[in-house]
C-alpha cells in the first residue's frame, strides 16, 4: 500500500510538471497595427495576420483617421480603437499596448503593400522560442535616408554597442513584461526608443531578416519630422543614460590619460634610443607623462565607477565603456610590454644597475615570395653542465650564421659543435667560458641580430652540404671561414659519377685548397682568379669525383685555403 501511494504521488508530479512546463512554454500573441489613413492596405496587412494559427488578437489603432480605415479594418476582423485626433505613430502604439491581452505583443505597419504570414512570423518565433526578449526586422528597401543620414552616425556615437543594419525598423515584436517598464515615445521616434530600452536593461534583442517588403513613401517634409523625433529620441536617451557625460567628461580623461601615456612612451624612447635628445629633457617628459597619467588616470576610474552605478543596464554600459576605453587599454598594454622588455635586459653588477634594452631585427627574405622573419636579440650565457665543447644556439641565429644544426664551429683549434636551445630558452645563446673570452662576450651580453657575424667574423666552420642524387652513404662537410659582409665569391658545383650533387657559394683567394675523400688528403688545388681552372678531377675507387667552379655570386662565407681547414671533405664508399 505503501509503495502503491508513491507511486501515485510521482504520477501526480510528472502529470503537474508536464503540465506546467507546457503552460510556460505557450505564449499568447497579440499584434498592434497603428494606422492613418491606410484604407487601401489594411484589409490585406490585417487577412495576412488572421492565418496564423499562434496569433490571438488582432489590435487596429486608428490614429484620426480622414478615410474609412477604421470600418475596413473592424470589417476585416480586427479590434479596432479610435483616437479622436491624429496623436502619432508612437501614442497609436502605446494605446494599442495598453489595450492587448498577449504574453507578447508585435508591432505591424499598416501600409506594408506586400506583406506574407511567413514574414509576420519570423518577427514572433525568436520569442515563442525563448531565444530572444525583443525582436526587431531588417528588410530590402529602397529607401532608408532617416536610418543612414541621421540614426546611424548619433547611434555610433552615443551607442556603439548597438551594430544593426536597420535600427529604425518599423516592425518589431517584445515581451509584454517588458514593455510594461518602459516609456513609449508618442512620435516616430518610438522605436529606436524601445531598442536603446532594451540594450541598457540588458533584453536579448535580435534583428530578423524579413526579406522584401514595400512601403508607401514618405514625402521630404514626412522624412524630415521623422529624422527630427529620431533625433530627439537619441539625444533624449544618451542623456538619460549618461551617454553625454561619457563624451564629455570621461572623454576628456580618457584623451588626457592617453596623452600621458604617450609622453612616457616618449621619455623612455628619449632615453634609450635617441641620442640627439639629452637625457634630462627625457627625464622631464617622462615624469609629466607619469603626472597626467595618475592624475586624470584617476579621475577616470572615478568617473567610470560613477557612471556605472547609476546605470540601469550594466552589461550594456560595459560594453560601451569598453568601446570608450579601448585605446587607453592599448596605449597602457603598449607602455607595458616596453617596461617589460627593459625589465628584461636589467643586470646588476656591483649595485650598479644597468639597462640595455635591444631589439629584434626583422628580416625580409626573398626573392621566392616575400617572408618576413623576427630574429634576436640573443642573451649570452654559459654553457650547460658538461657541455664542453657544444654551442646552444636559437634557430634563428642559425639563419643568420648560415649553419645547421650539427655543424661545428672552431676557436683556437678546439671543436665546438652546434645544438638546438632547451625549451624556453628561443633566445638564450650558450657557449663555454673558453669560446666566451676569445669572442669577447660574457654571460648577460645581449648581441643583436644584425651584430651576430661580426661577433664570429673570421671563425673557421664545417657544415654540411645538402646532398642531392641517388648515390648511397654520401655526405659532404665544407670548410669555410665566416665573413661579416657579403663579398664577390664563386659558384662551386661537385658532381659524382656525372651526377650533380651538390652546390654551394664561397669567396675564392689565390692559394691552395685541400680536398679530403673520408677524411684523408686526396688532392690540393690551386687557385689563381686570374687563369682559374674550370674544373678538377678525382678518383675514389668506381667513383668519379668532378670539382667545378661556375660563375660569380655574393656571399659571406670564404672557403677555407689550407693552411686554415679542409675546403671540402667528402665521404663515399668505394
Amino acid at each position: 500500500m505503501y509503495i502503491l501511494s508513491w507511486f501515485i504521488l510521482l504520477f501526480v508530479l510528472l502529470v503537474a510538471s508536464i503540465k506546467n512546463r507546457g503552460s510556460e512554454t505557450k505564449m499568447t500573441v497579440s499584434i498592434v497595427i497603428p494606422a492613418y489613413n491606410e484604407s487601401k492596405t489594411i484589409e490585406k496587412v490585417i487577412g495576412v495576420i488572421n492565418s496564423l494559427d499562434c496569433v490571438n488578437e488582432i489590435i487596429v489603432v486608428d490614429d484620426g483617421s480622414s478615410d474609412d480605415t477604421a470600418s475596413v479594418a473592424q470589417k476585416a476582423g480586427a479590434t479596432v480603437i479610435l483616437h479622436s485626433k491624429n496623436k502619432g505613430k508612437g501614442a497609436a502604439i502605446k494605446t494599442g499596448f495598453e489595450n492587448s491581452n498577449g504574453d507578447v505583443v508585435a508591432f505591424i505597419d499598416a501600409d506594408l503593400k506586400n506583406l506574407t504570414a511567413r514574414q509576420v512570423e519570423k518577427i514572433i518565433k525568436p520569442i515563442l522560442d525563448g531565444k530572444a526578449d525583443v525582436t526587431k526586422t531588417k528588410f530590402k528597401r529602397k529607401a532608408g535616408r532617416v536610418t543612414e543620414l541621421t540614426a546611424k552616425p548619433l547611434l555610433n556615437f552615443f551607442f556603439p554597442e548597438l551594430k544593426y543594419d536597420q535600427p529604425l525598423s518599423g516592425q518589431f515584436a517584445a515581451k509584454k513584461s517588458f514593455l510594461s517598464k518602459i516609456k513609449f515615445e508618442e512620435d516616430y521616434g518610438v522605436d529606436i526608443g524601445i531598442v536603446l530600452d532594451a540594450d541598457v536593461r540588458g533584453m536579448r534583442i535580435k534583428e530578423v531578416d524579413i526579406g522584401e517588403i514595400e512601403h508607401v513613401h514618405s514625402s521630404i517634409e514626412g522624412l524630415n519630422k521623422m529624422a527630427n523625433e529620431v533625433v530627439r529620441t537619441i539625444v533624449d536617451r544618451a542623456m538619460s543614460y549618461g551617454r553625454f557625460s561619457m563624451m564629455d567628461d570621461l572623454g576628456k580623461n580618457i584623451r588626457m590619460a592617453i596623452l600621458g601615456l604617450s609622453l612616457i612612451t616618449l621619455g623612455l624612447f628619449s632615453i634609450f634610443f635617441v641620442n640627439k635628445i639629452p637625457m634630462d629633457i627625457g627625464l622631464v617628459i617622462l615624469v609629466s607623462g607619469l603626472i597626467i597619467a595618475i592624475y586624470y588616470g584617476v579621475l577616470l576610474v572615478k568617473r567610470t565607477v560613477n557612471i556605472l552605478s547609476k546605470s540601469s543596464g550594466r552589461l550594456p554600459t560595459l560594453k560601451s565603456l569598453f568601446y570608450m576605453h579601448f585605446p587607453i587599454l592599448i596605449s597602457g598594454l603598449i607602455l607595458l610590454t616596453m617596461i617589460s622588455t627593459f625589465v628584461g635586459y636589467v643586470s646588476i653588477d656591483d649595485g650598479t644597475i644597468s639597462i640595455q634594452p635591444a631589439s629584434g631585427n626583422l628580416v625580409l627574405i626573398g626573392p621566392n615570395g616575400l617572408q618576413l622573419e623576427s630574429r634576436g636579440p640573443y642573451t649570452v650565457d654559459s654553457a650547460l653542465e658538461n657541455e664542453y665543447s657544444i654551442f646552444r644556439v636559437p634557430s634563428s641565429a642559425m639563419k643568420t650564421l648560415g649553419l645547421n644544426y650539427g655543424d661545428s664551429i672552431y676557436i683556437f683549434n678546439k671543436k665546438y659543435t652546434t645544438r638546438p636551445t632547451i625549451q624556453g630558452e628561443d633566445n638564450i645563446l650558450r657557449m663555454p667560458r673558453d669560446a666566451r673570452t676569445y669572442l669577447g662576450v660574457d654571460t648577460r651580453t645581449v648581441i643583436l641580430d644584425s651584430n651576430l657575424r661580426n661577433i664570429f667574423n673570421n671563425i673557421y666552420i664545417e657544415r654540411s652540404l645538402p646532398v642531392q642524387g641517388n648515390i648511397s652513404d654520401l655526405s659532404i662537410i665544407e670548410g669555410a671561414i665566416i665573413k661579416s659582409d657579403y663579398q664577390n665569391g664563386r659558384i662551386v658545383n661537385i658532381y659524382v659519377d656525372n651526377q650533380k650533387v651538390a652546390t654551394t657559394s664561397g669567396v675564392l683567394k689565390d692559394g691552395t685548397y685541400s680536398i679530403y675523400i673520408n677524411n684523408m688528403k686526396d688532392r690540393t688545388i690551386y687557385i689563381n682568379n686570374n687563369d682559374a681552372k674550370d674544373s678538377t678531377a678525382l678518383y675514389w675507387g668506381n667513383h668519379t669525383i668532378k670539382i667545378e667552379i661556375g660563375g660569380q655570386t655574393n656571399s659571406n662565407f670564404e672557403f677555407a685555403t689550407s693552411d686554415r681547414g679542409k675546403f671540402l671533405n667528402i665521404f663515399l664508399s668505394k
